[in-house]
């Protein structure tokens, strides 16, 4: 009697298949969660007594890091969150070493998944070096890639009074050097002497693979002199060189993306995407790219999206640089002007940029997700005027033919062709109007943006800016660029920006104006961003105060300039 065959309860409620895609899928998802949070730090080597920046990133909402594990070895600074939008958010906490030596950041929780550790190697300060003055230098990383972009950090310490002085750093065989931003000073204690210090930053980026060897940094100084050094002859002449540095530059891998990218990270979103359209109307879809170590000059155009059914314009794209704690960070906006060309549904392929990952070593792609714009039928101001049009026009051979004509029928018909005719000569006579208007036009922009520079009159007989050419600077021009048409644009001529604020009426249009300046110039904002509030602000043109008719505001409060002018 055969007995009954005990099933394992789960395998008897599903097949072994469906079991093996539920580990998969189980799997997929574990990677996939893993892979959303992830941290790491600004450098890998730094010296004692150093900052270190710890960079933690996750796409869950609400989810925040747990810094305690760092206590053990580090003095852990104020957490800070930069701006990010969306459910992801990047959390940053600033690190000091209590010892030398390699140390081990640990991994961290955040909300319900965890980060990766990351090692930190921790140099002691030369004793010996420190003398009254003396020179070190540290590269952000040690290992790199062609083409990446490094920073490198030179200080100058000094625990004496310098007269003058000179810092100098050559630019290494088989790489490009370039300095950024300005000199750094502060104070730090390392032993029992107090030193200042100046901080100097420098773009590296090697150009070839294999051994690169930085060389050392030089100062040469005088001190100031003493009560007795002019009676003894003394010299107060000050030197101090560092050590040089060797970096390893590896090439390329074969199976690299192609153009060749190296990035510390790479964000691409959609500005206010549109859900709606309609045809035979031009509807703005803006993407921003962000990217981490990368210039203007490296970074690559974002591409047109080839969407089935509509036409697409692309601008040109809006780039704005910036270097954040010496590397370089770039945001590019481009905007694209999709025109459908029937209602329904319309599918605009989202872009899609390969990088190579400078941190992870591994080739990656950035991309977005596909927009779904629901297209409606044109308005009827649009059907109307053709068709009307087309039907007060007569077609050739359907004019009637007059039954007691006889032979002068063909005279009717050969008639018939002059209206056409006719037709097709006005039509070119608007199109050569037209262009003759768009070459006066630019002829009219070229001359504004060229011949009124900053605090200068408009020459006479020069044609006046308009608020078309005003809103072309607006959308592809630089900042000054647009600053200068509207000093053309004040009666009399403004001076500078200060004096276009003071004159302007609309309030809306002075807060654009300073959220730029102030986004561009002193670091507060997001350029992009403010650029699209100036367009919007002088969509109509600017509103002077004094001015009569609709577009005029009456008074004009007067705002203190944001730098003050020096003399007349």
């Amino acid at each position: 009697m055969n007995q009954p065959r005990h099933r394992h309860p789960l395998s008897a409620r599903f097949p072994p298949r469906a079991l093996a895609g539920l580990a998969l899928l189980l799997w997929l998802a574990c990677a996939g969660a893993s892979a959303a949070t992830r941290a790491w730090l600004d450098r890998s080597q730094v010296r004692a007594g150093d900052t270190v920046t710890l960079n933690i990133e996750t796409d869950q909402p609400g989810a925040a890091p747990d810094y305690a594990p760092l206590e053990a070895d580090f003095e852990v600074g104020t957490p800070f969150r930069t701006g990010r939008q969306g459910t992801g958010a990047l959390f940053g906490v600033r690190l000091v070493p209590r010892r030398n030596g390699t140390l081990q950041v640990p991994a961290l929780h955040v909300g319900a998944e965890q980060t990766s550790a990351q090692v930190l190697r921790v140099q002691p300060v030369q004793a010996a070096a420190r003398g009254d003055v003396f020179v070190e230098s540290q590269v952000e990383h040690d290992a790199v890639w062609v083409q990446q972009n490094v920073g490198l950090v030179v200080r100058l310490y000094y625990a004496t009074s310098l007269v003058s002085g000179e810092l100098t750093q050559e630019a290494p065989d088989g790489a490009a050097l370039q300095r950024i931003g300005e000199d750094v000073v502060g104070r730090r204690r390392m032993g029992n002497r107090d030193y200042q210090f100046v901080e100097r930053r420098f773009l590296l980026v090697p150009e070839r693979s294999g051994a690169l060897r930085v060389p050392a940094p030089r100062f040469r100084g005088q001190a100031s002199p003493r009560f007795f050094d002019d009676f003894f002859g003394t010299d107060r002449a000050l030197a101090a060189e560092g050590q040089p540095l060797q970096l390893q530059v590896r090439a390329p891998p074969a199976d690299a993306p192609q153009p060749w990218l190296p990035l510390q990270g790479l964000r691409l979103r959609y500005l206010d995407p549109p859900a709606t359209a309609r045809a035979g109307e031009a509807v703005e879809v803006a993407v921003e790219a962000e990217a981490g170590g990368a210039t203007a000059a490296q970074f690559p155009d974002i591409p047109a999206p080839q969407v089935q059914g509509a036409q697409v314009f692309a601008e040109r794209p809006q780039l704005t640089e910036r270097f954040v704690d010496g590397t370089p960070r770039l945001t590019v906006v481009r905007r694209f002007a999709i025109v459908p060309l029937q209602p329904g549904p319309l599918v605009v392929p989202g872009p899609s940029l390969a990088w190579w990952d400078a941190a992870a070593g591994r080739g990656s792609v950035a991309r977005l997700p596909a927009l779904q714009l629901e297209v409606v039928a044109p308005s009827p101001a649009a059907t109307q005027g053709p068709a009307a049009g087309a039907s007060a026009l007569p077609l050739p051979g359907a004019a009637g033919a007059d039954a007691g004509a006889g032979p002068r029928g063909g005279g009717a018909g050969d008639a018939g062709l002059w209206p056409w005719m006719a037709l097709a000569l006005g039509l070119l006579w608007l199109a050569t109007l037209a262009w003759a208007l768009q070459l006066r036009r630019q002829h009219r922009v070229a001359h504004a943006t060229t011949r009124v520079a900053p605090g200068a009159a408009v020459e006479p007989g020069a044609p006046a800016p308009t608020t078309a050419d005003l809103r072309r600077a607006l959308d592809a021009d630089s900042f000054d660029a647009a600053v200068r048409l509207l000093q053309a644009m004040a009666h009399p001529p403004a001076r500078d920006l200060d004096e276009v604020l003071a004159r302007l009426a609309d309030p809306g249009q002075r807060d654009a104006l300073q959220a730029m300046r102030r986004a561009l110039w002193a670091g507060d904002g997001d350029p992009a961003r403010a650029r699209l509030e100036l367009r919007a602000a002088f969509r109509g043109g600017p509103r002077w105060a004094g001015e009569t008719g609709p577009a005029a505001v009456a008074g004009s409060a007067q705002l203190p300039p944001l730098y003050p002018r020096a003399g007349p």
